[in-house]
């Protein structure tokens, strides 16, 4: 009974309620219920839109991190070299980072060239011996094999004489962020034929590798083959590359192997042991090497939102009027 009691209460207490709304309601003038609900409803969009945009954009946010992470996943390594004798071309400096330049819009990478290998220096050692022993089982005729370098005996032409890298050093050219770690830099190195007789020539080549914070030495150029004499400092030979893609920003060893044309075995080598021009470079390839846009945005306050303030004052001035009359 008691329940019975505070149920058929509470009903009437809603009975009243509305009933009392609609007598207050009945008094508004139909133009002013619809100021009302328009009132209402701009009131409720200005609270849930901007909830609705930092939601949106917090999405496109997380959408984007994911775009560029499977862009950074996807890439491959890309870089750009030119090498020279240093005595033999007038070639300057800003000539040969033009002419990479050309080479990065046409596309003609190191790698497309088979300049570069992208390959541990253990796999790069391991297909010269491949390579030259597949070359002699395949050359068998006496007349070949006459003409062929005897390589289980030696493995160079000039077995009472040796090889030596002189001098190797570093140059840090461009950094375009400014951050210190450079997408172009360069490596000279000095090859000389130590032998009894001063202008005796050799045709040599080298294999360079880069090695990020210790790891293993990756291959990254191969020089075309050039003639040194001697002990003479006029066959300097040099290499400018530009990192175009996938070396993170870190620092970087430089290796070279030097390889006399026809022979697998190294026959010198100069690397971050030996000077510390190559040790340490701070490099990162141009993907990481982006110029710094500072973007300044301007916040302007619009009279919106006072507005309806304002038009909220009058719709409760109109209210007041009305239950006044």
């Amino acid at each position: 009974m008691n329940n019975f009691i505070k149920h058929f209460s509470s009903i009437l207490t809603l009975k009243n309620t509305s009933m009392s709304l609609v007598k207050v309601t009945s008094r508004f003038s139909p133009i002013l219920l619809t100021t009302l609900q328009l009132t209402f409803m701009l009131t409720l969009m200005m609270i849930t839109l901007p909830s609705f945009a930092i939601q949106a954009d917090d999405t496109r946010q997380v959408a984007d991190r994911k775009s560029t992470t499977n862009i950074t996943n996807t890439k491959s390594i890309q870089s750009y070299s030119s090498g020279q004798i240093t005595s033999s071309t007038n070639a300057s400096q800003t000539d040969v980072l033009k002419h990479i330049s050309k080479r990065v819009i046409l596309g003609d990478s190191d790698q497309k060239l088979n300049k570069a290998l992208n390959t541990t220096r253990d796999a790069v050692v391991t297909k010269k011996y491949q390579q030259v022993a597949k070359i002699a089982s395949t050359n068998n005729t006496a007349r070949n094999i006459a003409t062929m370098p005897n390589i289980n005996n030696t493995s160079r032409s000039f077995s009472d004489g040796n090889f030596a890298i002189y001098e190797g050093y570093s140059q840090l050219i461009e950094d375009i962020d400014g951050d210190g770690y450079y997408q172009t830099f360069s490596v000279t190195f000095d090859a000389d034929l130590i032998t009894g007789y001063t202008h005796d020539v050799a045709v040599v080549y080298a294999e360079l590798y880069l090695s990020e914070n210790g790891g293993p030495w990756v291959h990254y150029y191969s020089t075309d083959s050039f003639v040194i004499q001697g002990e003479s400092s006029d066959d300097e030979f040099e290499v400018y590359s530009t990192l175009e893609q996938g070396f993170s920003t870190n620092q970087y060893d430089i290796l070279i192997d030097l390889y006399e044309e026809g022979y697998p075995n190294i026959i010198a080598s100069y690397s971050s042991d030996d000077s510390n021009s190559l040790y340490g470079l701070p490099l990162e390839s141009s993907d990481y090497d982006v110029e710094y846009v500072e973007y300044y945005e301007e916040v302007y306050t619009h009279g919106g939102s006072y507005s309806l303030f304002s038009l909220c004052g009058i719709i409760i001035l109109l209210v007041i009027r009305q239950f006044r009359r």
